[in-house]
């Protein structure tokens, strides 16, 4: 076998090294054949790869791998490649002591400590488990916020990173060693924000770089119930989550971009937003398909790929790379509250303001039980080109009849959407805007992407201006 080929690409590789086909092999009913196919892979990957030598020995898939390892070893190694397993062991716990990804940190450290724990506890190595367990104490004041939320601010890697916290408390108990100062609250704040941030369909909106987990591996998490009010708001992480009745619930980003030092998974989405229509998402955000440095993941990351307003062309948060960013946008939640039924949010970004005439971004969102208002306003000076996108899951919108757009209004069997515009020194009478719909897409995973309706107003205009969105139900 090939474990290197040079025509796949990055995270492919990542994957081939990642090992964890092996799970799948403690399920098979045939016991000795799955010990002879594990055994045969064993075999070709330690003839076919190099102690130290990318992509095998990178730092984050030894640690999945490593993980692999110690987990099946009593189901799958025989007595035929004990000794070389055994060996292989200790070559994956002495390079991850001297590779920790101490300079990219985030989940990929989360990984790589747990991996340490694993084969420290395997291989009866107690200063390997100190050191892993001590700097596993730093990071989770570090990496989780006092909301519970994950720094990283990706609904999909909170989910990762707290599954990696339940694996090692869990080791622990079972290992028979002492717990973790403040482990397990960590892991019971990151589990009620996740019970806040579910869409009524069980899973994760799409925020930032994220995928679908899927709804049964959020259940093996044990996700908190979440409160039953109309206004959640996630201070810290920046999300706030309007659920004014059956009908309606919208999840938008007034956060910042990524923390300060780890840019990876950053987008220019700030004031983007996700909306469910009785437990159907309508409104969706772009996702993430793939992790190459190609000009499908500069759109994924861009502002005029997301639900919020572009301006000039211009990215809110200046992203290249796979994953890096310069100028970051600043976000401010300037009002979350309840008023007479409607929840009510107001925020704010500068992400502009580098721009001639110092344009600023300020959305208001008002959410009722049957219609959600969306009011956009740029401030600042001069003509500059304005583009609002909305994008919506095509198979949603036919379900409810073929969309059409016609002078700003999108009409579908019991959801429509107005737009309107208000500008300055015009009458105070709002005038319809020409809006577009072109087809487009949206990533639930890698390499999966479905069907979108892209309905987009762009228009040069002299600032400031107030656009208006009216979406409402039949």
């Amino acid at each position: 076998m090939r474990w290197d080929p040079a025509d796949a690409p990055q995270l492919w590789l990542y994957h081939h090294h990642y090992w964890e086909w092996a799970w799948t092999l403690l399920q098979a009913e045939d016991r000795p054949m799955a010990q002879h196919v594990f055994e045969r892979q064993f075999r070709s990957w330690v003839e076919g790869t190099r102690l130290g030598r990318w992509n095998a020995w990178a730092p984050y898939p030894t640690a999945l791998r490593a993980w692999v390892f110690v987990n099946v070893e009593p189901a799958l190694v025989t007595s035929s490649i004990a000794q070389e397993f055994g060996h292989q062991l200790v070559l994956h716990a002495r390079f991850l002591e001297r590779n920790l990804e101490l300079d990219v940190g985030g989940n990929h450290l989360v990984k790589n400590l747990k991996a340490l724990v694993g084969l420290g506890i395997r291989l009866d190595d107690l200063k390997m488990v100190d050191r892993g367990l001590e700097l596993l104490r730093q990071q989770i004041d570090v990496q989780v916020l006092a909301d519970g939320g994950h720094f990283e601010l990706s609904p999909s890697y909170h989910c990762q990173v707290l599954a990696d916290l339940l694996d090692i408390a869990n080791l622990l108990e079972v290992a028979g060693r002492p717990k973790v100062d403040g482990l397990l609250d960590v892991i019971t704040r990151m589990r009620a924000w996740l019970g806040s941030m579910l869409m009524p369909d069980g899973d994760v909106p799409l925020l930032n770089d994220c995928e679908r987990v899927g709804v049964a591996r959020i259940a093996a998490l044990e996700p908190t119930a979440p409160p039953h009010t109309p206004l959640v708001v996630l201070p810290d992480s920046g999300y706030v989550v309007a659920k004014p009745g059956s009908r309606i619930h919208l999840i938008a980003d007034v956060g910042q971009p990524c923390p300060p030092d780890l840019p990876a998974h950053a987008q220019a989405d700030c004031l983007t937003f996700e909306l469910a229509v009785d437990g159907e998402r309508i409104i969706v955000d772009p996702g993430t398909s793939e992790y190459g440095s190609g000009p499908q993941r500069r759109w994924e990351r861009s502002t005029a790929a997301h639900n919020t307003v572009a301006i000039d062309g211009q990215d809110q948060t200046e992203v290249w790379g796979s994953f890096r960013a310069g100028r970051r946008a600043q976000a401010t939640l300037r009002r979350a509250a309840v008023v007479d039924g409607v929840v009510q949010v107001v925020a704010s970004h500068d992400g502009f303001a580098h721009l001639e005439g110092g344009p600023v971004h300020q959305r208001q969102w008002l959410v009722d039980a049957a219609s959600v208002v969306i009011r956009d306003q740029v401030s600042g000076s001069g003509r500059h080109r304005v583009r609002l996108r909305l994008l919506f899951d095509s198979a949603q919108m036919d379900s409810r009849s073929h969309a059409r757009v016609e002078d700003g209004t999108l009409d579908g069997s019991g959801f429509s959407v107005e737009m309107t515009a208000q500008m300055a020194g015009v009458s105070a009478r709002a005038h319809p805007l020409r809006a577009s719909a072109g087809a487009s897409h949206y990533a639930s995973g890698f390499g999966c992407r479905h069907d979108a309706t892209a309905i987009v107003v762009e228009e040069d205009v002299d600032l400031p201006i107030t656009w208006q969105t009216t979406m409402s139900l039949g």
